[in-house]
């Protein structure tokens, strides 16, 4: 530690040096007042980043880069990432459970208005559906409306009018009648 005594003495032969007069006893005590008070910061500065520096050890042990308290920004993304994967997947399987209940409930529905208008065979489903393996097994019911021909409802659904009759097993096409279900396979 740097001696502040022999600064006091350095600063009196150099006030003499210079043809000054000397400092008097009250500048003398007033200046080692002084040093005394910095001395005291000094050390007390001193003292204050060694305890710094112990927390900061105490928070680091050797070898690690971060407090293990605290999460980084590659943690947090890839805990997000994690997040949405997650909820992708929850999304995906709802959305099929949901399908395959409005599926059902569609069927139900169709049985009940074919029974109601006196028909005994139901429309085929994807889920009912004993169609060829090269129809798509996905698409929509559509209620024949007046005017329909298969080319029609295939034009207006987006749809091959081959894969309607034979998903349909629509032995003449052309006898398809107002208020008839049928399956459109691959529709929109």
């Amino acid at each position: 530690m740097f001696k502040w005594s022999s600064l006091l003495s350095a600063l009196v032969l150099a006030a003499t040096a210079y043809g000054q007069s000397p400092p008097t006893a009250l500048d003398l005590a007033n200046l080692q007042e002084d040093v005394r008070g910095l001395t005291q910061r000094v050390n007390d500065l001193n003292l204050r980043v060694e305890q710094l520096e112990h927390q900061n050890a105490a928070m680091n042990p050797p070898g690690e880069t971060a407090n293990p308290g605290y999460a980084t920004l590659i943690q947090l993304n890839a805990a997000v990432a994690e997040l949405n994967h997650s909820i992708d997947v929850a999304t995906a399987a709802s959305k099929s459970d949901t399908l395959d209940a409005l599926n059902a409930q569609m069927q139900k529905l169709i049985r009940q208005v074919n029974a109601a208008l006196g028909r005994n065979r139901p429309v085929a489903g994807p889920a009912e559906a004993a169609a060829p393996a090269d129809l798509p097994k996905i698409g929509i019911s559509y209620v024949v409306q007046k005017g329909d021909t298969v080319e029609l409802i295939a034009k207006k659904t987006g749809a091959r009018a081959q894969d309607i009759i034979r998903f349909n097993q629509l032995a003449d096409p052309s006898l398809i009648q107002v208020g008839q279900s049928l399956f459109i396979p691959g529709g929109k």
